[in-house]
């Protein structure tokens, strides 16, 4: 529930916030993690892709949120395949180093095929992979899951290049000090490439669905779809446009953002930073 001071924290993370705020307990450091929102157009508009987080998971369980997942440490691999912008590009877009910036992009790449089937990846730069729906494709997504393989050596294996040119960068979101589990996450959007399809496949959701963005704040606003500040922020800004293209084109100024608990007579708020509008 929100107010003038803004969210009301539950009692658990506010007794946290408490014992943060007065040194009895230490801040995790965060995690380095990417989140990518898949786009696709349709008569009705702009459309994203969202998953349901089963309700056993540890962090945020129900909640509606994009692909994305914690860096691997085979991810920053340099003998992967790569077109498009450079690592250090990428680290002066998200303010990363070179090496975390390709980190991020190839974990982008990596958990958006294993949370949804999609590859953005290629026989060559300008070429993408149509389909990833038969069942060795699956075997590929299964082996990188139980880590069996690394993105590198599926690529590698497959004759194919990484396209990082189908990637943007959207927003950079730290989760607060108060969370116990916390992820320094790089926002990326990207194109559904075409002839490919966003499957129901992962064990982390139950349920998957195209929506457009601005109905699925309105969603969250109403309590209607469970989900974290900044995916209900990202949809927010994305119900200002009406293509994917116009998506991809918006020149964005990224900075971190970071949430902050305020500890008050009245209770304990989480304070979004300044410039966000839920």
């Amino acid at each position: 529930m929100a107010d003038a001071s803004g969210f009301r924290l539950p009692d658990g993370l506010a007794e946290r916030a408490r014992d943060i705020s007065e040194g009895r307990v230490e801040v995790a450091a965060p995690r380095d993690a990417s989140t990518v929102i898949l786009l696709r157009d349709s008569p009705d508009g702009l459309l994203v892709y969202l998953l349901r987080r089963v309700s056993s998971m540890k962090f945020a369980p129900g909640a509606h949120v994009f692909p994305g997942g914690s860096v691997d440490r085979r991810d920053g691999d340099v003998t992967i395949g790569w077109a498009g912008p450079s690592p250090a590009e990428w680290g002066a877009a998200f303010g990363a180093t070179e090496t975390i910036a390709r980190e991020l992009v190839c974990a982008a790449v990596r958990e958006t095929f294993e949370e949804s089937g999609v590859l953005l990846a290629g026989p060559a730069e300008d070429a993408i992979v149509p389909d990833t729906s038969a069942d060795d494709w699956e075997a590929d997504r299964e082996a990188l899951l139980d880590r069996s393989s690394s993105l590198a050596e599926l690529l590698a294996r497959r004759g194919l290049v990484l396209r990082g040119d189908l990637l943007r960068p959207w927003a950079h979101w730290i989760t607060p000090e108060i969370e116990e589990r916390r992820y320094d996450t790089r926002f990326f959007v990207a194109a559904l490439p075409e002839g490919q399809h966003a499957r129901d496949v992962s064990t982390e959701s139950d349920r998957v669905l195209w929506v457009r963005p601005g109905e699925a704040a309105d969603a969250a606003r109403r309590g209607d779809m469970p989900m974290l500040p900044p995916t209900l922020a990202t949809l927010a800004e994305l119900a200002a446009y009406g293509s994917v293209a116009d998506v991809l084109a918006a020149r964005r100024t990224i900075s971190p953002r970071v949430p902050s608990a305020r500890v008050v007579d009245e209770g304990v708020f989480l304070v979004m930073p300044e410039g966000v509008t839920l």
